[in-house]
């Protein structure tokens, strides 16, 4: 072997090979690094209010899904807890005449406790935080699906005056999670959007000094509103006159909310430029 090729293997680094593979991982290593990072960034973002209020316009169709469904099957609301609050003063009245005022009693406490709980999951995480809307709403899917499976298994009773587990339960579990939407009205500030109650769209709706002109976004959306809830109650009454009965009104509702989980995942961030 001659001099000069000894000189140049002896001139050859001798972790060559492991360098440039080290080279070669690195940006495989990173990579992960970076896509966990963005989605960090992506979750824990502000979700932008512009067309913001389509998404309480599909809970209006989920609430008079659900209402026309358990007022049909058990004589009890589960999201408007203006009928539940009478039926609950009748009751009082005369305790004897129906169980009715046990099931709206019933709805009545699960959905305070749960507005108490889902406020204050948006208001310690931030309330528009894109992490935290996902979560209120994979809750909601999950409640309501347990309910929607209690129904199928149990069963519904035929009789509307029972009030046992197999009623009560569903009951309280659907009107603990029907909150949820009301209280997501307040975290993206659309206070009178509450998705959940009717009175106060329809005194803004006709009160409105420009009810007639040809653009006003918020008349817009108030007679948005009841469309999509007379809407909901129309398809739920429908589905429960089928064999799926309440049941599948329930699953329908947390098909529902699983989309809903989607719409927030994906939904644009609030931009700089944008109002606090």
């Amino acid at each position: 072997m001659s001099a000069r090729r000894v000189v140049a293997d002896e001139a050859q680094p001798l972790l060559r090979s492991q360098t440039r593979s080290q080279t070669e991982t690195l940006p495989t290593v990173s990579r992960p690094r970076k896509s966990l990072s963005r989605w960090r960034r992506h979750a824990t973002a502000d979700v932008s209010r512009d067309w913001a209020d389509c998404v309480l316009l599909l809970c209006y169709f989920i609430t008079g899904l659900l209402d026309s469904a358990a007022i049909s099957t058990w004589g009890s609301f589960v999201s408007m807890q203006t009928g539940n609050t009478v039926y609950l003063g009748l009751g009082l009245a005369d305790p004897g005449a129906s169980t009715r005022w046990i099931k709206s009693g019933t709805c009545l406490v699960a959905f305070c406790l749960g507005s108490y709980l889902f406020a204050r999951l948006h208001r310690v995480f931030s309330p528009k935080r894109r992490w935290v809307l996902c979560t209120s709403f994979a809750l909601q899917l999950a409640l309501t699906a347990a309910a929607a499976a209690v129904v199928s298994a149990a069963g519904t009773p035929a009789d509307m005056e029972e009030i046992g587990w197999r009623v009560l339960v569903p009951l309280a579990l659907v009107a603990f999670q029907s909150c949820g939407q009301a209280v997501m009205s307040r975290a993206l500030r659309y206070n009178a959007f509450t998705s959940v109650v009717l009175t106060s769209v329809y005194c803004d709706l006709f009160s409105d000094a420009e009810l007639f002109a040809v653009r006003n976004p918020e008349r817009n959306r108030r007679a948005a509103a009841p469309l999509f809830l007379l809407l909901g109650a129309f398809g739920g009454g429908s589905i429960v006159r089928t064999s799926f009965g309440v049941a599948g009104a329930l699953w329908t509702a947390a098909a529902l909310k699983a989309v809903v989980v989607v719409v927030w995942l994906v939904w644009p961030a609030k931009r700089a430029s944008d109002e606090v």
